[in-house]
């Protein structure tokens, strides 16, 4: 078994990070696997090292070991430009140059029963879809044709092993197209947009259980099928519970209050962080 914790240096990790990446290390840890750390860098404008040197303490500090290097997604670019080549080749990818402004005015009114957001957003029109690859400009980000991609079938399943919804999941092509739609997977000035980033690396690393949150368990389908387009393995997953504030609010980047690094300074060993979140 190989799991993976991969945090955005955009800010301090969390009690949530914290739950998140002692799940995957205990994972791995029980199947006598491996834990791997990845940096998911890729946006430049955000990222920091002060947050990276922050993130390798504080985990360091829960006890948890990985491999060196760590993998940096900023690092991953030419492996991303090779799926998108090979997503062009199949004729499944086109550029947009909507904004998110010219999308909300696209999209109208939302019909009723008619979901108006998924796990990429706000479900997009298809304004840009007839446009080629070839008329790809600068500034345009490029997104999957969903109806495309799907007809490459037979479609996969996964199997999620997490407590939440545990069993296999076949993809459902309907509900695909009305819930999520066409996905970006480059964004304008990166290499890769995450749906893909998370693909490409999860197979370069040789993944073989993505330990992470309930909020990202919508997303998965878009993954699976990425993985299916782009004919590398298809990891188990495994989506936990989120740690929510008092309020019932999933914790945020900004919830400095429940740094992990304000609970170190204020003298709280590993266990303390392990009893705070349920482990």
């Amino acid at each position: 078994m190989i799991t993976r914790f991969a945090p955005s240096p955009t800010g301090p990790l969390h009690l949530g990070h914290a739950f998140s990446a002692l799940t995957a290390f205990d994972l791995a840890q029980a199947a006598g696997g491996t834990f791997l750390l990845r940096m998911d860098d890729i946006d430049r404008v955000r990222s920091k090292p002060e947050y990276e040197a922050m993130a390798f303490e504080d985990l360091a500090w829960l006890g948890l070991h990985w491999p060196e290097p760590v993998l940096r997604q900023s690092r991953s670019e030419d492996r991303f430009r090779a799926a998108l080549t090979q997503l062009d080749a199949l004729g499944l990818i086109y550029p947009c140059s909507c904004s998110r402004g010219d999308i909300a005015a696209a999209a109208g009114a939302p019909q009723e029963g008619v979901p108006e957001f998924g796990p990429d957003g706000r479900i997009y029109p298809g304004t840009c879809r007839g446009r080629a690859m070839s008329d790809l400009k600068p500034d345009d980000a490029i997104r999957l044709d969903m109806e495309k991609a799907l007809a490459k079938g037979p479609l996969p399943a996964f199997l999620e092993i997490g407590p939440e919804q545990p069993g296999n999941h076949v993809l459902d092509p309907d509900a695909m197209l009305r819930g999520i739609g066409d996905v970006v997977v480059a964004r304008k000035g990166q290499a890769a947009a995450y749906h893909l980033s998370v693909v490409v690396d999860d197979t370069a690393q040789g993944v073989t259980l993505v330990a992470r949150g309930m909020d990202l368990f919508d997303a998965t389908p878009i993954h699976v099928l990425l993985a299916h387009l782009l004919d590398v393995p298809i990891p188990d997953y495994h989506h936990h519970r989120l740690i929510r504030d008092e309020h019932g609010k999933r914790l945020a980047k900004r919830d400095d209050a429940r740094a992990i690094s304000k609970y170190r300074a204020e003298g709280a060993t590993p266990q303390d962080i392990r009893a705070m979140v349920g482990l």
